[in-house]
């Protein structure tokens, strides 16, 4: 039975947008690649400023990502999202329905 998960990804805001959407694209590639079906999939704050520092920037783009996918996809979609420099954090959550 799949879950319903939302994904957080905070990006480098100084990055050029084309570096961006490739991001975003790699991130729902991984979605796909764990046996997932993306929902929704939006830029969710264009540009912004953090309360502290991480990895020695100010500013983030924060894009959502809503999927459906089985438990242990979550893994996989992790360690592809771990090794990208361009993403500053992400977290993976569960839905209730």
């Amino acid at each position: 039975m799949d879950n319903k998960y939302e994904l957080m990804v905070l990006v480098k805001a100084q990055l050029p947008q084309e570096e961006k959407e490739t991001i975003f694209k790699q991130t729902a590639d991984a979605v796909a690649k764990s046996g997932g079906k993306i929902i929704n999939s939006q830029v969710w704050q264009e540009k912004q400023k953090l309360s502290f520092s991480i990895k020695k920037c100010r500013e983030a783009t924060f894009h959502l990502t809503k999927f459906e996918g089985p438990p242990d996809g979550i893994d996989k979609i992790r360690q592809i999202i771990r090794v990208n420099d361009g993403i500053l954090r992400y977290l993976v959550s569960r839905i209730e329905a």
